[in-house]
């Protein structure tokens, strides 16, 4: 699936666009703050419908939009599957719902698909991406909430299915907190723990199962990335830390999509169930459920030694890049379809040896969009091959090569 237009209206510093985009390598050129980034954020939330900068929607909206009697902000895509011809539109609308918060009105995500509206957890992974910012060194130093999200915002363009368990899963754990919290504070019948227990063991078996595949997959590929990247520096292996005692990894593990899954669900809710159980009495003291997929950790080990704790930032970076690196790949493999590759200004970051490689992947890739404020970050070569585009001012411009 190709993204071959992009239309933006009152979306972050743009105010209109409309952006015709090629097959390979897309480069786009433009000082700091000029909308390079934001540009970015939009395909992403066309394909996951989250920004990977902020929780809050509203800040989306453009200033220009704010001062109108009717803020909006709108997002569409146009895709097309090469193999089979097929066109899809996509489009997001951030519009206000008539209430007043104390921030100002209140605003709200409608998605559609071909003209059709439709929830957010259907319309995440028509269009498919994978994301590199500086930032995401983070993925590698940051806090555990941060590696689940990313997770889940891989797997959920790869499984709808698995959208909507970790969706149903993090609903019931919020009532079954609720009632864990009135037992100890209020006391009452134990026994209502029975429904709420089978409803977290029912999606979150699903959601282990899916998340230890995954790793499984994306450690085999990261490791032969993380060579190409940095040479004999040590293996990388990612580790998948569950608050679960998952069943080990078979040498083979099963895709994270298709009915091999389920066998392993199978095993892995009958370990949920045991792990409740031992920690009945405890989640009763805390008012809180103390172990699922809400409590796991990825681990990035170099040579056995946990980089979070022992890497340097470098390291660290090399280790997000070939994870990003190797989710393109698992991706493609897993789903038929490749992922359009974002890298947000990260060669002035790499040395001599991985740009080389990153430039190799990037001649390889099925669609790529990539930011710059130094076209010398790329040969003359690289350039004459890409779509060059400079931003200015939440205007986009082509640009002869050089």
């Amino acid at each position: 699936m190709l993204l071959r237009h992009l239309a933006l209206a009152n979306f972050r510093n743009f105010v209109r666009l409309e952006l015709d985009l090629p097959p390979q390598v897309t480069l786009l050129q433009g000082e700091n703050a000029q909308g390079k980034t934001n540009l970015l954020e939009a395909i992403m939330l066309l394909s996951t419908a989250r920004s990977p900068r902020t929780t809050a929607d509203r800040e989306w909206l453009s200033w220009h939009a704010e001062r109108e009697p009717m803020p909006y902000a709108r997002l569409e895509a146009s895709l097309k599957r090469e193999s089979e011809g097929e066109e899809v539109h996509l489009e997001m609308v951030l519009a206000p719902t008539g209430n007043a918060t104390a921030n100002g009105p209140a605003f709200r995500k409608q998605v559609r698909v071909n003209g059709t509206p439709c929830k957010a957890l259907d319309f995440v992974g028509i269009l498919k991406v994978v994301l590199f910012m500086p930032e995401d060194v983070d993925l590698v130093a940051g806090a555990p909430a941060g590696r689940r999200r990313y997770l889940d915002i891989a797997l959920c363009q790869m499984d709808n299915r698995y959208c909507h368990a970790l969706s149903r899963y993090l609903k019931v754990l919020e009532r079954r907190n609720a009632l864990l919290r009135h037992l100890r504070e209020a006391g009452g019948d134990p026994g209502q723990m029975a429904f709420w227990d089978r409803e977290l063991v029912q999606e979150g078996s699903y959601v282990l199962a899916l998340r230890q595949a995954f790793v499984a997959f994306l450690d085999a590929e990261a490791r032969r990335a993380h060579w190409n990247l940095a040479g004999p520096e040590g293996n990388l292996h990612l580790r998948y830390v569950s608050s679960v005692p998952l069943p080990p990894e078979p040498r083979q593990p099963p895709p994270p999509l298709g009915g091999g899954i389920l066998q392993a669900q199978e095993q892995v809710a009958q370990a949920f169930w045991q792990a409740l159980r031992e920690t009945r009495e405890r989640e009763r003291a805390a008012g809180a459920t103390l172990v699922g997929p809400h409590r796991d950790d990825l681990q990035f080990l170099l040579s056995d030694r946990d980089l979070r704790t022992y890497g340097s930032r470098g390291q660290q970076r090399t280790a997000a890049l070939a994870v990003k690196v190797a989710e393109v790949t698992v991706m493609r493999e897993q789903t038929g379809e490749s992922p359009v590759l974002l890298l947000d200004d990260v060669m002035s970051e790499l040395d001599h040896t991985r740009r080389r490689y990153l430039l190799r992947l990037l001649d390889a890739s099925a669609q790529a969009i990539v930011t710059t404020t130094d076209w010398d970050d790329f040969a003359p070569e690289f350039r004459a091959r890409a779509h060059c585009l400079r931003v200015e001012g939440g205007q986009v411009h082509p640009v002869a090569a050089s």
